[in-house]
């Protein structure tokens, strides 16, 4: 289970109170409407955000709650000042599968009634569970989609599908930005095929199943046992038995790269590291929250790079 699912009742009592304390907090449409006229986007992380400001383009202004290399979204702990700004949306968008319950709880406790665009629900590996449960946690989905190119593409294509909806005099401009968004997603796609013809097959270890969709889209095996990584992201000891058939699974000879969390880790993922460092296997970390000064498309794109080139070694 993510490691913010269990704060959600927290946040909302701690929030509860925020709209008494700030007065008639203005709706999402009377924020635009009293403002420069532009559309009022929040987005859970940053890496959502920056999809979100490529697509509307001038039209928007979007603010994105966690937007630091520092904050874990998994055990985010929001204020009232999100509060304030989940109050003020006409568009909130979010990565959902029980990543960013924040986000949930800050709906709940604001009353917003604007659109929520739910990230999870773009993705072709999503069950499909029941209504409404896409901000809820799935056993055995993984929820990381933002690294999943294809995903990526269809919610670009979404956002541009509820911005047009909000603000329809502007609709043919957000679609135009949308189909050239897409254009330079299936630039990444090229890359990681190029990946894919070199070293398909070949065997990757993660310390958490973060980059597994991008390990996946490049032909590549992820090997890591299911036990090893998902204790990692759920910030639990891994299992002796778990630690030992991993290391031996490098000793083996098999892995080609190991991929770890640069927001998160702990004992056994530093053993993992030293272990393959001694090896001679490549170490690469890949990040949940987009580093600063990059866009959506250039922190993919050098992810892949770093991928092909620790693959190269």
């Amino acid at each position: 289970m993510p490691r913010g699912k269990h704060a959600l009742q927290l946040i909302a009592l701690t929030l509860g109170g925020v709209l008494a304390l700030t007065g008639c907090a203005s709706t999402g449409t009377d924020a635009a409407s009293s403002g420069d006229g532009r559309l009022q986007v929040v987005a859970s992380t940053n890496v959502y955000g920056q999809i979100a400001e490529e697509i509307g383009g001038d039209l928007v202004d979007v603010t994105s709650i966690v937007a630091s290399a520092a904050q874990d979204p998994h055990s985010f702990e929001a204020t009232a000042k999100d509060q304030l700004t989940v109050s003020n949306a006409e568009l909130i968008i979010e990565n959902g599968g029980g990543y960013d319950a924040f986000i949930e709880a800050l709906v709940d406790s604001s009353g917003s009634e604007a659109p929520v665009i739910t990230a999870v629900e773009f993705s072709a590996a999503w069950p499909g569970v029941d209504a409404g449960s896409g901000t809820d946690y799935v056993e055995g989905f993984n929820e990381h989609v933002w690294y999943d190119p294809t995903a990526v593409a269809a919610l670009a294509q979404g956002i541009a599908d509820e911005l047009a909806a909000l603000q329809p005099d502007d609709a043919e401009t957000f679609q135009a930005n949308a189909a050239a968004y897409v254009a330079q997603i299936a630039g990444l796609e090229s890359a990681l095929a190029e990946i894919d013809a070199s070293h398909a097959g070949q065997k990757v270890f993660v310390t958490e199943p973060v980059p597994v969709y991008l390990v996946i889209a490049a032909g590549l095996e992820n090997a890591t046992p299911a036990a090893f990584s998902q204790a990692v992201e759920e910030g639990q000891d891994v299992p002796p038995a778990t630690l030992l058939e991993s290391l031996t699974l490098l000793r083996d000879g098999g892995i080609g790269v190991v991929i770890t969390n640069a927001q998160t880790g702990g004992a056994e993922t530093t053993q993992i590291v030293d272990e393959a460092q001694g090896l001679g296997i490549p170490v690469i970390a890949f990040s949940e929250t987009l580093p600063e000064g990059q866009t959506y498309i250039s922190w993919m794109q050098a992810n892949i790079e770093a991928l092909a080139a620790a693959l190269a070694e």
